[in-house]
């Protein structure tokens, strides 16, 4: 089971490939495949925790899941309920700057730049995660008798 991308400069469709030929592994291998799929991720989170370490909540509320159902892959997210300023200074709107009230004076607003720490530590990584990821799904599909 090799994985085979159309555009080698387009991660994103490599990605969505790669999901794709994921949905249909059946569930003993995924039970070999997601500790393996953490592993590859995980320097992803650590560079996106310590981009956000300016903040004493947003390092702490980065989690990763992985998920074969739904949209299958590796979800790194920001828990809102944890750190709910995550989403602004992540900057996910597209905009350079978000516009907030001030502490004790709600008729006052101020702007502030955005900070963005998970879309570049996504960035950094992807070729590295990618090709780990597809290493990984090799190894156990061939572990198992797949060619």
């Amino acid at each position: 089971m090799m994985a085979t991308f159309s555009d080698p400069q387009d991660p994103s469709a490599a990605i969505r490939l790669l999901a794709k030929q994921l949905d249909g592994i059946p569930k003993e291998l995924r039970q070999k495949l997601r500790p393996a799929l953490r592993a590859a991720a995980e320097p992803v989170v650590a560079d996106a925790r310590a981009r956000a370490s300016w903040s004493t909540r947003i390092p702490r509320a980065i989690s990763m899941s992985v998920r074969f159902s739904r949209d299958p892959g590796v979800l790194i997210r920001v828990r809102r309920s944890v750190a709910p300023h995550g989403r602004a200074y992540e900057g996910i709107t597209g905009a350079s700057d978000f516009i907030h009230p001030v502490f004790g004076h709600r008729d006052r607003e101020v702007a502030e730049g955005t900070r963005p720490y998970l879309e570049p530590a996504v960035r950094a990584a992807a070729d590295t995660v990618l090709a780990k990821t597809v290493g990984v799904v090799d190894q156990v599909a061939r572990d198992n008798g797949f060619r």
